[in-house]
């Protein structure tokens, strides 16, 4: 089993990582969280900033859903918003007062990919309440695709972080599976 890990965030994206895990819940979706929360599980870097992403597997029908119950839930809801990013397989809210909304990106997994990291997420601990996050290698796979300075310095931390948990195997594999062999790694 893998241990449970910890993310810590700062008011008001706290109470935005709740409020979507649990209205996603609700609609009764598998997800995990990527970006910062994923960076505070993996790094123990609390999140502060930025957006809360958080990746999902949706029928057509929880794809409207998700706005819908948004809006009547506390989120900020804009329509214009929401039409836009159709294509994105994307649903942007915020959530939170108006001077500090937080932006959130419900990302579709729409692809085996992103299914799969979804179904291999790993409980993360924040507060009291559970919540699911992309696995070690998963997050390494994000941040190779990024390739940028910071993502892949990022990653190098991670890799160095997660030691025995991170399965570069795996990782390798799914490289390779998207047509990034030349970006396997090695320990």
């Amino acid at each position: 089993m893998v241990p449970t890990r910890t993310v810590e965030a700062a008011e008001p994206y706290r109470s935005a990582i709740a409020a979507v895990d649990d209205l996603l819940g609700r609609l009764r979706t598998e997800r995990a969280f990527v970006g910062s929360v994923a960076v505070s599980a993996w790094l123990d870097r609390p999140v502060q900033g930025g957006s809360v992403d958080v990746l999902v597997t949706l029928t057509p029908e929880g794809r409207t859903q998700v706005p819908m119950m948004a809006s009547n839930t506390g989120f900020t809801v804009v329509r214009e918003e929401v039409e836009a990013a159709e294509q994105l397989d994307l649903v942007p809210l915020r959530f939170g007062d108006e001077g500090s909304q937080v932006r959130i990106h419900v990302l579709i997994a729409s692809n085996a990919l992103y299914g799969t990291m979804v179904r291999d997420a790993t409980p993360a601990l924040m507060g009291e309440s559970e919540i699911r996050v992309v696995a070690a290698e998963d997050f390494a796979l994000l941040l190779t695709v990024a390739d940028d300075e910071s993502s892949i310095e990022m990653r190098e931390q991670l890799i160095s972080a997660a030691g025995d948990l991170i399965d570069l195997r795996r990782l390798n594999e799914r490289l390779t599976s998207i047509g990034l062999s030349r970006k396997t790694l090695t320990r």
